[in-house]
């Protein structure tokens, strides 16, 4: 997959439009599907050539970088709970074993 495929509104635009030269191309399809598929097709290309290619400066790829940050947020699992006996454990166990050493020599 080319970097002008990856997410994002122009890419689903050529995403569609594949699929409906394809659609377009296909000798089972009838007349109708033929016509529909043009012009559905004449629509999403003049969408494209009206939203133009990207800048390709760093503005684009700090939004993409910013976009991907937002993602993995949202992917990420959520926080364990937090009020159980077994958060301070490990503090505990730690100021027992300092005591212990304290009062009582080896």
């Amino acid at each position: 997959m080319s970097d002008k495929d990856g997410p994002g509104p122009l890419a689903a635009l050529r995403r569609k439009l594949r699929a409906l030269t394809a659609v377009a191309r296909n000798p089972g399809a009838t007349a109708a599907e033929r016509a529909n598929a043009a012009s559905l097709q004449h629509r999403l290309q003049q969408r494209l050539n009206d939203a133009g290619a990207p800048k390709g400066d760093w503005t684009d790829h700090a939004f993409r970088f910013g976009r991907l940050t937002k993602e993995m947020k949202k992917a990420a699992a959520p926080a364990e709970p937090k009020g159980d006996w077994t958060d301070h454990a490990r503090g505990l166990g730690k100021a027992f074993r300092r005591g212990t050493k304290r009062f009582l020599p080896d």
